[in-house]
């Protein structure tokens, strides 16, 4: 829905609101005029049922307002003395409308000083259940969200099985566009598999946006830091379908919500404007080779051939702290690991039953039929990419028949428009055209895991609308994600930062427990005197 269509939409709801309760905003002594006018008849509703101005915030929020408004309607109902459970119940699944019947049909009179405390045990906890609820939806929502890393794309600056805390006000959080869902779950419902939100998975024309008559538009809140190159950010997966992830085709589109794509966190090592190239599995932005943290450690592939056949490749991974798997490749019993790190290789290379280690580093001009723009014309590979453009806000760029695969897909499914091409001319929503204007900054995002990382070089571009936050801490670390696997030195640990992270465990676990003790010093204390 555009805003024009939501504009609409929250107007008519406010009629239907209006309708159903004006005559009990007069017997709650206020003007029947007062329940038809936006937002003011929240605030003169609120004092109706006497609860805080700040509950209307909570209404346009979304996600957060699907827990409120059924608040609101028993709210309602009891003020005007239906407390009954057959009440709540008539209140919840009418979906409000139980107020017309309390409108026009029943007898009520409005209960001006009424008890806002639970009637039971039960009702206390309810209550206690759905604000803890609400609390939750908007910090995970707006403010910090956790996380979990699920492979090695980034290892070494994170592992397999760290728990993250991802900040959403760094770049600034962005308004969820699906308004219809269960709080604080991502695309399934645990145990039931089932999608966590209203969709439509009707498949209409292949070059047709996802629909949803209930999506908001793209809205972030201003944040206060701009994505910087060699950032770790999480995002949502571009490429991610309804079908199948690692379906890379460009035209390709099945109509999944942006925000319920797949989270997926990698390193951001070009930014709107940056020109990038890939020589030999390292980056080079603007013609110069990236430098990267010093907590970044890259890892490539390798070829490894033993003296004898003693060689132990499990006792190999294991002693030199080589991240993924390995296999044997031939006859010559060549082995084949798929991370190692500058730092293992320079030992590893020196042990006595190894006689060759050669870089699996791919050729120049060999061509993967899998590595964006999936286009004939472009012979690149994972290690041999580019120079590529990356778009800028506001920057516009020649377009032709030979650059329009890189850009394709942004022009069309990230930036709305309509592309067609005849002949040698290319027509933008209609209108021939040799330049396009982007409308929204764009990220090259890849793994220091360069051989064991779907990437950005098998979907191209992220669009800053499916940036989701900044990893900023790991409160917990669990090898092979076993509880009796904990890695104590990255508990309480730094995402960014110099130098070998520090674990604040202990500091933590002092000031938790210090704030316990005076508690409970204080309760006692209260209850002497």
């Amino acid at each position: 829905m555009t805003w024009t269509q939501w504009f609409i939409f929250i107007l008519i709801i406010q009629i239907i609101h209006g309708l159903g309760t004006w005559k009990l905003y007069i017997k709650a002594g206020r003007q029947a005029w007062e329940a038809f006018v936006p937002v003011y008849n929240g605030i003169v509703l609120m004092k109706i049922i006497n609860r805080p101005w700040w509950w209307i915030i909570l209404l346009f929020l979304p996600i957060v307002n699907l827990i409120m408004l059924p608040v609101i309607w028993v709210e309602t109902a009891r003020s005007f003395g239906k407390n009954t459970i057959v009440d709540t119940i008539l209140a919840v699944v009418t979906l409000g409308f139980y107020n017309f019947y309390l409108n026009y049909v029943a007898d009520v009179s409005y209960i001006e000083n009424r008890s806002l405390q639970p009637k039971s045990s039960s009702g206390d906890w309810t209550s206690s259940i759905l604000f803890a609820i609400v609390a939750a939806t908007i910090v995970h929502t707006y403010f910090m969200q956790p996380f979990t890393i699920p492979s090695s794309s980034l290892e070494k600056s994170l592992l397999v099985g760290d728990f993250l805390f991802v900040s959403k006000f760094h770049y600034g959080a962005r308004v969820p566009m699906t308004t219809v869902g269960a709080p604080m779950v991502h695309d399934t419902i645990p145990v039931l598999n089932k999608k966590s939100y209203l969709f439509d998975d009707h498949f209409e024309d292949r070059n047709t946006s996802w629909k949803n008559k209930l999506q908001l538009p793209y809205l972030r809140i201003p944040g206060f830091q701009k994505i910087n190159r060699n950032d770790i950010v999480v995002f949502n997966q571009p490429a991610d379908t309804l079908l199948d992830m690692n379906d890379f085709t460009p035209d390709r589109n099945y109509y999944k919500p942006i925000d319920k794509k797949t989270n997926l966190v990698k390193r951001c090592v070009g930014v709107a404007g940056d020109t990038l190239e890939v020589r030999d599995g390292y980056v080079y932005i603007n013609g110069k080779k990236n430098d990267l943290p010093d907590r970044a450690h890259l890892q490539f592939s390798y070829l490894v051939q033993p003296k004898t056949n003693q060689f132990n490749p499990n006792y190999i991974k294991e002693r030199y702290d080589i991240t993924d798997g390995f296999g044997i490749m031939n006859a010559q019993n060549t082995y084949y690991f798929s991370a190692i790190s500058d730092e293992a290789l320079a030992t590893f290379k020196n042990h006595p039953n190894v006689k060759s280690i050669s870089s699996n580093i791919q050729e120049k001009g060999v061509r993967d039929a899998d590595i964006f723009p999936h286009d004939p014309n472009y012979n690149w590979n994972v290690d041999q990419f580019g120079p590529l453009y990356i778009p800028e806000e506001g920057k516009s760029i020649g377009i032709n028949i030979e650059n329009l695969p890189l850009y394709k897909r942004a022009i069309t499914e990230y930036e709305g428009n309509t592309l067609q091409v005849k002949g040698n001319q290319i027509l933008i929503n209609g209108e021939v055209t040799d330049t396009y204007t982007f409308k929204q900054d764009y990220y090259w995002m890849m793994g220091d895991n360069r051989h064991n990382s779907i990437d950005a070089r098998r979907w191209g571009f992220v669009p800053f609308n499916h940036v989701i936050g900044k990893p900023v801490f790991i409160w917990m670390s669990l090898k092979d994600m076993n509880l009796f696997k904990p890695r104590w030195e990255r508990f309480f640990t730094t995402v960014s930062g110099t130098g070998k992270a520090t674990s604040f465990l202990i500091p933590f676990l002092v000031l938790l427990f210090g704030w316990i003790g005076f508690n409970k010093w204080r309760k006692r204390k209260a209850e002497k005197e």
